[in-house]
């Protein structure tokens, strides 16, 4: 497809992600403190790209899964990425005040409220779609096992170990491929979970799976280095967030290991190479193409 109709397709996604989002923060929740809730639809209400929800739809859609079917899954992984953001962002973590182009979560409701928003909507992440998913008909092992994927990606071997990469000084090394294990578990790992969990929630066969695993690696990657590059060449109007960051923090990243004109090769390279991953699945991937190549070249 080309560029406007690969854009059009994603806003509609995302339009459809933020309508299901809003829906679910202005329902009532029994016996969760107003407060509490406040400060979780705070964030989920934040805005960004809906990356990893736009994945999990599209990716259920590949394989004739309609998407009224996969937003529960859809809203968990953005509840787990919200989550994430607001627990990087502390002062214990990164120390940030602006995600966005808003402030911070705890820069509004205080720390204490901010960790347990967080916890709240991983915890929510997990009850929200288990409650939901069985009343639309789809086989209980695909809920499953589409949930074990997002537990995975959360837990140790997931976001909360690339977290400890990314932050403790004692886990951290200097030698090139230590930006490359970073990605693989902060940044990489949920971006395939996303596709990986709408793709089994629709029944995707294992060879498809396996290449859109593959696609979810290398598209993480190139979104992580992409990221890297921006924290060095861009502002924090255009970003929504403090540039600059990464290197007050010490942090290894892509542009410390290799200079950020090799960091730019290496983010075409990773774009290319999801590409080229997408040739194993057994569907139409216009929309995953032209996305590692929309990525790669974005600005914020």
């Amino acid at each position: 497809m080309n560029r406007g109709e690969f854009k059009l397709q994603y806003d509609r996604a995302r339009v459809f992600i933020e309508e299901s989002l809003e829906g679910l923060c202005s329902s009532p929740v029994s016996l969760v403190p107003p407060r509490l809730m406040e400060s979780m639809a705070y964030s989920l209400r934040a805005g960004g790209k809906r990356l990893r929800p736009v994945l999990c739809i599209q990716a259920g859609e590949t394989f004739g899964l309609d998407r009224e079917k996969t937003v529960p899954l859809a809203l968990a992984l953005e509840m787990i990425h919200t989550a994430s953001l607001i627990h990087d962002d502390l002062p214990a973590m990164d120390n940030d005040t602006l995600r966005r182009g808003k402030p911070t979560n705890h820069v509004l409701f205080g720390d204490a409220l901010a960790i347990l928003a967080g916890d709240a909507l991983m915890a929510w992440a997990f009850e929200y779609p288990l409650a939901v998913l069985p009343d639309t008909g789809l086989p209980c092992d695909r809920i499953c096992r589409s949930m074990h994927v997002l537990a995975n990606a959360l837990g140790p071997a997931g976001i909360c170990g690339g977290q400890v990469l990314d932050t403790d000084g004692q886990s951290m090394d200097d030698s090139p491929d230590f930006p490359w294990k970073v990605t693989r578990q902060k940044t990489a790992v949920l971006l395939r979970a996303s596709i990986l969990s709408g793709a089994i929630l629709a029944g995707a066969d294992g060879k498809s799976l396996a290449a859109l695993g593959a696609y979810g690696d290398h598209l993480g990657s190139a979104f992580q280095i992409v990221d890297d590059i921006l924290d060095v060449t861009s502002t924090a109007e255009e970003l929504g967030k403090t540039p600059g960051k990464d290197e007050s923090q010490n942090k290894r990243t892509f542009v410390a290991a290799y200079g950020l004109e090799k960091a730019r090769e290496l983010a075409a390279r990773e774009s290319r190479l999801a590409s080229v991953a997408l040739e194993g699945v057994r569907g139409d991937t216009a929309f995953f193409s032209d996305l590692s190549d929309y990525l790669c070249e974005r600005t914020k």
